[in-house]
């Protein structure tokens, strides 16, 4: 625990019981010194009641005392052992109920799509387990045949800004490596900020490139007048016809 409980209230108390200064009592309460002053001045925090965090257990009367005296001192928040253990627990991030059945789908797409990126990566993007993914790697997922590959960003579990920097982390760790990626795995590595800023217009060949290309296409017969249309070029089989004809 950084902060005391009800850092907002403590602070209140602080700045009406106390000559502690407004940088003290904002880096004690985990606040910015402009609101602390808003406090004092009434413009923050109007009509909240104090918070006493010597009477609460949480602030021993010498420090309040050592940061009087001194403006540079830091108060320090008193020792909790039952406060021990209640930091953020660090897991997979949490997806919501309506949208854990697209979860498969948007794995299916990362292994298949970015396959540098490791079990942990793909886990963390998308809120899963490692061996929910293992088991859509090795195609032993119960549901395997019905599963159809989706972007996660589509479906809304990840942002493109996080699959850009998890792709990018991982190219760099496999670099690190020594292992070489394939020109397929380089075309899918664009980023976001790169795909965007792309021309949408088609790139033109030039140079000898559009001459063969010229070579290659088949100008399209003008009939635009009625001479060019009568006077078709005769096929061969137009030629024998006419050679049997009796009436010539």
């Amino acid at each position: 625990m950084n902060k005391p409980l009800m850092a907002k209230a403590t602070a209140v108390w602080l700045v009406d019981n106390t000559t502690l200064t407004f940088k003290q009592v904002a880096d004690f309460c985990g606040m910015h010194e402009l609101e602390v002053q808003g406090i004092a001045d009434g413009d923050v925090a109007p009509g909240v009641k104090g918070f006493d965090p010597v009477a609460n257990n949480q602030l021993d009367p010498g420090e309040i005392e050592k940061g009087q005296k001194d403006p540079l001192y830091k108060l320090k928040l008193k020792f909790n052992a039952a406060a021990v253990g209640e930091e953020k627990r660090r897991g997979p991030r949490y997806t919501p109920l309506s949208k854990r059945q697209d979860r498969p789908a948007a794995i299916l797409w990362l292994v298949k799509f970015h396959p540098e990126l490791s079990d942990g990566a793909i886990g963390k993007l998308v809120g899963t387990t490692k061996p929910t993914i293992q088991s859509i790697r090795e195609r032993s997922h119960w549901n395997i045949n019905n599963i159809t590959p989706v972007d996660p960003v589509a479906l809304g579990l990840c942002k493109q800004s996080e699959l850009d920097t998890a792709v990018q982390a991982a190219v760099r760790r496999r670099a690190a490596e020594g292992v070489v990626m394939s020109d397929d795995e380089r075309r899918r590595l664009v980023s976001t900020e790169q795909s965007l800023g792309m021309s949408a217009e088609p790139k033109i060949p030039s140079g000898l490139e559009a001459f063969s290309m010229a070579e290659k296409e088949e100008k399209p017969a003008d009939f635009s007048d009625a001479e060019s249309f009568f006077n078709l070029p005769q096929s061969d089989d137009d030629e024998d016809e006419d050679d049997d004809d009796p009436r010539r």
